[in-house]
């Protein structure tokens, strides 16, 4: 015959019963970001993953790699599902900023999600938007230069 705790026992158990269902839901999606055509091993790789007010203005949600020539992964952790869209760009002189020259043009490699394009200004957000359902998943954008190679130089 199985015998249930007394009352008591339970009385104890129910105040920090919420912690154990705290701590076995689900923490939230990953995201991994591979962003290509990284030119140089100095600074880090920036990526912003952001909601559509927050499109091309600070995105609360970020994560940073150190640079591989050609192919780097930027991985963001426990993403809630939604609508979202990534600005990336490559921080080579490690300033947390994208330099500008004449005109506001990007000095350092800029990208979108859905390799959106960059036509003498950012692209729309409905360019770069894409629907994430809070799994595992992996996307890829390629970084544009508008000042010097447009592509990675290997041993440099």
């Amino acid at each position: 015959m199985t015998r249930f705790p007394s009352p008591l026992r339970w009385k104890f158990l129910l105040p920090i019963a919420p912690l154990f269902a705290i701590g076995a839901a689900p923490s939230g999606g990953t995201l991994h970001v591979q962003v290509d055509n990284v030119r140089a091993l100095t600074g880090r790789v920036h990526v912003d993953l952001c909601t559509q007010p927050q499109f091309l203005k600070d995105c609360p949600i970020t994560a940073e790699a150190p640079p591989s020539i050609g192919l780097t992964t930027v991985t963001l952790r426990n993403l809630k599902p939604g609508r979202y869209a990534v600005q990336a760009f490559y921080d080579q002189n490690g300033n947390k900023k994208v330099d500008r020259a004449l005109f506001g043009i990007p000095k350092e490699g800029v990208g979108f999600s859905n390799d959106a394009k960059i036509r003498m200004a950012p692209p729309k957000w409905d360019e770069a938007v894409f629907d994430y359902d809070g799994q595992e998943r992996t996307i890829r954008l390629k970084l544009r230069y508008f000042i010097g190679p447009d592509a990675p130089t290997a041993g440099k």
